[in-house]
C-alpha cells in the first residue's frame, strides 16, 4: 500500500498552496457570508492559511483549529493575522470537541485527504449548534481544476502516475451534495470557485513544487534527464507572458449547508 501524502513543512506548504488556498479562500468566505461574533472550528487547518483568513475577514468570537501535522500546526501559530486561534492536534473523523460547541465549520482544501469523508462530515454536524454552518471546499480533481494538473498532464503523457488522493470523489460537487444532505444538513447548495494566481516568472512556479508531496511522491524515481524534459514540456503548456510573469487559473467545488434550528 502507498504511503499516504504527509504536509509537514508549513513554510513549504505556504509557498506551494498557502497563495492559491487564500485566493480560493476569500471567495469561499464571502459565499459563506457569516455573520459577526461565530465561534468557529477550521478542520485540516493545516498551515493556517484559510484559518487565518476568518480571522481577518470573519469577525470571529473564537476560532479553534484542529490537524493532524505538529509542523504545520507549529507554522500557523506564527502567523500574525491568526493571532486569535487556537491551534491544536486532532482527527478529522474523531474531534476532540463536545456536542454543539461552534456556529461554523469549515474544511478548506481537506475533505478529498479524509479517509471516510462520510465520517468527517458527520463530525461537522455533531460539533455544530442548532442553525450552525457547515461549509467545505475543494479543487476539482476530477474536471482539471487542480493548481498542479498542468504538471500532471505531462506526467501522465510521460507514463508517470500522480498519487491518488484518498477520497478524489468527494471533491465532486454531486458528491457534496449528498454528503451534506446524508449528514442532515438543510438548505444545502454547491458552486464553482475560479480563480488566478500571477507568477513573477516560470522558474518562480517552478520552485514552488518542493512543498507539493504529490510532485516529489510522482517523480521520485525519475532520472533528471526525465525531470529536465518534464520541466520544459510544462513551461510550454503554461501561458507565460512576454514580461516573464505566469498566470493561470485553478476552480474548486464548494459546498454549504446548515444544522436545521
Amino acid at each position: 500500500m502507498a504511503e499516504p501524502l504527509r504536509f509537514n513543512d508549513g513554510a513549504a506548504y505556504e509557498r506551494m498552496m498557502g497563495t492559491w488556498s487564500r485566493i480560493a479562500g476569500r471567495v469561499f468566505l464571502d459565499w459563506i457570508a457569516p455573520k459577526p461574533g461565530l465561534s468557529w472550528v477550521d478542520i485540516g487547518c493545516g498551515n493556517g492559511a484559510f484559518t487565518e483568513l476568518i480571522v481577518e475577514r470573519g469577525d470571529p468570537r473564537a476560532v479553534h483549529g484542529i490537524d493532524p501535522s505538529e509542523g504545520q500546526l507549529a507554522f500557523a501559530r506564527t502567523r500574525p493575522g491568526a493571532h486569535l486561534a487556537q491551534f491544536q492536534q486532532g482527527d478529522a473523523m474523531k474531534l476532540p470537541f463536545d456536542n454543539g460547541a461552534f456556529d461554523a465549520a469549515t474544511m478548506a482544501l481537506v475533505l478529498f485527504f479524509v479517509p471516510e469523508p462520510a465520517q468527517g462530515v458527520a463530525e461537522m454536524a455533531r460539533v455544530l449548534k442548532p442553525g450552525g454552518t457547515a461549509a467545505a471546499y475543494a479543487w476539482d480533481m476530477f474536471g482539471g481544476g487542480f493548481p498542479q494538473e498542468p504538471i500532471f498532464i505531462e506526467l501522465r503523457e510521460m507514463g508517470f502516475s500522480p498519487p491518488a488522493l484518498p477520497s478524489m470523489d468527494a471533491s465532486k460537487r454531486e458528491v457534496m451534495q449528498d454528503l451534506w444532505t446524508a449528514a442532515g444538513f438543510v438548505d444545502v447548495e454547491t458552486r464553482v470557485i475560479k480563480v488566478e494566481r500571477t507568477y513573477d516568472s516560470f522558474d518562480d512556479f517552478w520552485s514552488t513544487l518542493g512543498g507539493s508531496p504529490s510532485f516529489k511522491a510522482a517523480t521520485a524515481n525519475m532520472p533528471p534527464a526525465q525531470m529536465e524534459e518534464l520541466k520544459e514540456r510544462v513551461r510550454k503548456r503554461l501561458p507565460v507572458a512576454a514580461d516573464g510573469r505566469l498566470t493561470y487559473s485553478a476552480w474548486a467545488n464548494a459546498v454549504k449547508g446548515r444544522v436545521e434550528s
